[in-house]
């Protein structure tokens, strides 16, 4: 399978690190996890309590002990997901040979139900990174995963699409950067411009409400579904993950939050600052330039129906309407900034 990564490779920081070597292929991976995943399922919104578990690279011997924890918050609850998130730790350090080298923890994104529809929901999500991965290379990098998921008590198989994320001390490592040192709220000038202006427009395009990158929730640190990473040079560049309240992945719990003055999470409300205006402007050139690699990529996922491409890619045309020319992406979403 051919992905599109060529925009990501213009994009690329000269003075960026290697790439851990699970990040480093966009190519689907195959796993079996297994382990007590009923116990884990049932027990997720009560308990966090990490199990034994074991996970097996596909089509190779490699198998690793692991630990396997539920985390989150929303999808830990059972009337949201009958399968919750889960958290892999690997107690022993894989080889320096291992495709899972200089990894300790991974967060692995579920597909929160067993019907096709969050299958879908789950594709989308990951395709959310993927768009953001083609836009700025100043992103999280998302792993595609085939999962047998394997219950020896229940004695059952599932077989679901998943993804693992990247860590964001990896991540930032990749692109020469820290992770900053903050409370739970840093002001709006702390910003990094051309960043902020870019994850702004992405937001606004996926149709996702559910973000900060200037705050979180008190006590959690900052921000809400992203986090802030530093360089030698004045400005905090934020980094958002957790896509699934977006219009685009549209799941069936994602509802909007409170203070918006929209009906759907489906309708778009503009979250950018009036001070990147210019910022935006300057970027939603780079969003015109990378529209094809982004449309193309959705007949590229597998396991994704033309169906559920064909929507997205009709989601993602009006928001290309709209930043049709920079009069229009005045009229249409700077006049709504913050």
């Amino acid at each position: 399978m051919k992905w599109l990564i060529g925009a990501f490779t213009i994009l690329a920081t000269p003075a960026a690190a290697q790439t851990t070597p699970l990040f480093a292929s966009d190519e689907p991976l195959k796993l079996t996890i297994t382990g007590p995943l009923g116990d884990i399922a049932r027990t997720a919104e009560r308990s966090v309590e990490p199990r034994d578990a074991s996970l097996t690279l596909g089509g190779t011997a490699e198998t690793y002990p692991i630990k396997l924890a539920p985390r989150g918050i929303t999808r830990r609850k059972r009337e949201i997901c009958t399968f919750p998130p889960l958290r892999v730790e690997f107690p022993q350090k894989p080889a320096a040979t291992s495709l899972f080298a200089h990894q300790s923890r991974l967060k692995l994104v579920t597909h929160c139900r067993s019907s096709e529809d969050f299958q879908q929901h789950l594709l989308l999500e990951y395709s959310a990174y993927r768009i953001f991965n083609l836009i700025t290379p100043t992103s999280l990098k998302a792993r595609l995963l085939a999962v047998d998921y394997v219950d020896p008590q229940a004695k059952r198989t599932t077989s679901r699409w998943g993804m693992f994320l990247e860590d964001y001390d990896d991540a930032a490592h990749r692109l020469g950067l820290t992770r900053a040192n903050v409370g739970d709220r840093v002001a709006a000038n702390q910003l990094q411009a051309r960043q902020a202006a870019t994850v702004a427009l992405f937001q606004y395009m996926i149709g996702n409400l559910d973000w900060s990158m200037r705050a979180g929730p008190a006590g959690e640190g900052c921000c809400h579904n992203s986090r802030l990473l530093a360089a030698k040079t004045p400005g905090l560049i934020p980094v958002p993950y957790d896509f699934d309240y977006s219009g685009l992945v549209d799941a069936p719990y994602a509802a909007v939050p409170e203070g918006f003055k929209v009906e759907s999470v489906r309708e778009r409300s503009y979250q950018g600052y009036c001070w990147l205006n210019n910022d935006v402007i300057a970027v939603a050139a780079e969003f015109r330039a990378r529209r094809p690699a982004i449309n193309a990529l959705f007949g590229q996922i597998p396991g994704m129906t033309e169906r559920t491409a064909r929507n997205a890619v009709a989601y993602l045309n009006e928001f290309y309407a709209e930043i049709a020319t920079d009069d229009s992406l005045r009229s249409k979403i700077l006049k709504q900034c913050l």
